[in-house]
């Protein structure tokens, strides 16, 4: 495999997919993270022509790990050297991926990826081989997708140690949106309120802590998957300020914030006991093989060994 972007995500990938026994080539726009995966052992390189011919060469997965911003360029250089190669992403968007991907050209060998798992910290001296072990990774089901290409995304995110949700893009970013989109800034609001407050940071502890931690994660990444996901994240947006300005006129009329309290900790419960079922009966390239891992998606199950189908090992 070739990961194009060896920060947190990218390179957590490489240390996982290296340690699984898998032959893997890094490419890095910047010396200091190439240097760095050189240092610890790993194969990588600043040259983006010499990386994407190593993958041709091999009919090897290429896994884009970068910023948004950087999709479309990077694409195009996957068009010219490596269009035949199967191609996945970690990106944490995956409809804005796909226009770029059609747009490339490259529909018929790209598997969309997002392993939901990562830190506050970025570059490669962040990564962790470890990263995704027993992490949700969502690979997508949609229409255009190709069975074998699925498989071998499929492994590639069990090798890492994750479980495997199939899910359609556009599904995929309505979650995320609401996982983790939202919550950025909800975490960047409750910083920039509490740094306006004499003495809170002097008090702050666990709950604080926790409820900024994300808040810690470089600004020019916030922006990119949350404007990259506007469509989705926007009606969630609305959502959160329709529930706090209802809270804050029962506090300012009734003296109570109980309606949001007690639905928010319910739902807090719901998901502390949410299952997880295994998916195992799918076959891949089997009639409506698609749909299927998406309802089963959807419905919370995972994959977590390989099914049966081509070119997986299941």
């Amino acid at each position: 495999m070739c990961v194009l972007g060896l920060g947190l995500i990218g390179g957590s990938v490489m240390r996982a997919a290296v340690a699984a026994g898998r032959e893997a080539l890094g490419y890095n726009r910047s010396v200091e993270g190439a240097d760095g995966a050189k240092i610890d052992g790993f194969d990588a390189t600043t040259d983006l022509t010499e990386a994407l011919s190593w993958a041709a060469q091999r009919d090897a997965l290429i896994v884009l790990a970068v910023p948004m911003p950087a999709v479309g360029l990077m694409l195009s250089h996957i068009a010219d050297v490596a269009p035949q190669c199967p191609l996945t992403d970690v990106i944490s968007v995956k409809g804005a991926v796909l226009d770029e991907v059609r747009s490339a050209g490259l529909l018929d060998r790209y598997v969309g990826g997002h392993p939901m798992a990562g830190t506050a910290h970025s570059g490669w001296a962040a990564g962790d081989a470890r990263m995704f072990v027993g992490a949700p990774w969502v690979i997508s089901v949609d229409e255009h997708v190709d069975a074998t290409v699925w498989a071998q995304v499929m492994q590639l995110a069990l090798d890492c140690g994750a479980v495997v949700v199939p899910a359609k893009s556009d599904e995929h970013d309505a979650a995320a949106a609401s996982i983790s989109h939202l919550p950025h800034l909800l975490a960047e609001a409750l910083a920039v309120t509490a740094g306006e407050v004499p003495l809170a940071f002097s008090l702050a502890a666990g709950s604080f802590r926790d409820g900024t931690r994300v808040a810690a994660t470089s600004p020019d990444l916030v922006r990119a998957m949350c404007e990259a996901n506007a469509e989705q994240l926007l009606p969630l947006l609305d959502r959160a300020l329709e529930l706090l300005t209802h809270t804050r006129a029962s506090l300012s009329e009734k003296g109570s914030v109980a309606e949001l309290v007690e639905s928010g900790h319910a739902a807090r419960a719901r998901y502390d006991s949410f299952s997880r079922p295994q998916i195992v009966t799918i076959v891949l390239g089997a009639e409506n093989w698609r749909e299927e891992l998406a309802a089963a998606g959807r419905s919370g199950a995972v994959i977590r060994s390989a099914l049966p189908g081509p070119g997986s090992r299941g």
